[in-house]
């Protein structure tokens, strides 16, 4: 099967492709990008460009990192039953309201029909904490920024003036307007709640009973995240790629 064959076949997912065949992709320097909830195969792209934090890619490349820390999230999405365990633990911790459209974190539900077989599917989303992040580059007055020690893109509530243009940047719709701050709120990755105290997980990852969420520092590479980004067999993919925005979460099945 050829690269334009298999960009053509819009309803095979990465887990169709056998282990050898992914390898020989990556041999002639293609990198398989990714796929959504079992969907078609989003990009074929060069190893290359796949990989860097400062390049269009899906997995930052070693040396290419800015910040002291680097932040990221893995999120298991076939280990997810819905039970939304990180979403009231997100809420409690970050003081997230109820209603106005709040929130931080959220799992999406989809029914699919499998050999005649109805199949729930859930896919947690949050903030994707880009490495190019649009909502910072339109921001007028600075107010959200990337955090130089961990590179969590956070917000700055005393310099936002409600304006809502990073709401219509941001390629994930991650963001809302706090009627209680008057300004822009969103995940920061538990940086001022849990991380600060010393915690090591976001209240998300803490909470959940399944362990769906694998946060840390993607640049460590003694932590759970840096192995499981950097194990050859594993399909990671992330959310519109097409964007360039360099995502920070990234998906796989468990």
């Amino acid at each position: 099967m050829n690269i334009k064959d298999l960009e053509k076949e819009k309803n095979e997912g990465i887990d169709s492709l056998p282990s050898s065949e992914r390898r020989n992709f990556l041999k002639i320097g293609l990198a398989v990008t990714g796929v959504f909830l079992g969907g078609s195969v989003l990009s074929l792209t060069s190893v290359n460009t796949a990989k860097g934090g400062n390049s269009d890619s899906v997995i930052p490349a070693e040396g290419q990192y800015p910040y002291a820390k680097h932040y990221g999230m893995i999120i298991r999405q076939n280990n997810c039953v819905g039970c939304e365990k990180c979403v009231e633990a997100c809420r409690e911790t970050n003081h997230v309201p109820v209603g106005h459209g709040a929130w931080r974190t959220a799992v999406q539900e989809r029914l699919t029909t499998v050999d005649d077989v109805e199949k729930r599917e859930f896919r947690p989303i949050l903030c994707n904490h880009c490495n190019r992040p649009p909502c910072v580059r339109v921001c007028p007055t600075r107010a959200t920024y990337k955090d130089p020690e961990t590179g969590i893109v956070v917000m700055d509530y005393k310099k936002c003036i409600g304006c809502k243009t990073c709401m219509a940047a941001c390629p994930y719709n991650a963001r809302y307007f706090s009627h209680d701050k008057y300004a822009i709120d969103k995940c920061n990755f538990c940086l001022d709640t849990r991380l600060a105290m010393g915690e090591k997980e976001t209240a998300c990852a803490a909470a959940c009973p399944a362990r769906v969420r694998i946060f840390g520092d993607i640049k460590d590479k003694s932590t759970e995240i840096y192995q499981l980004l950097h194990e050859p067999d594993h399909k990671i993919w992330v959310l519109r790629p097409e964007t360039g925005a360099l995502p920070n979460v990234f998906y796989m099945n468990a």
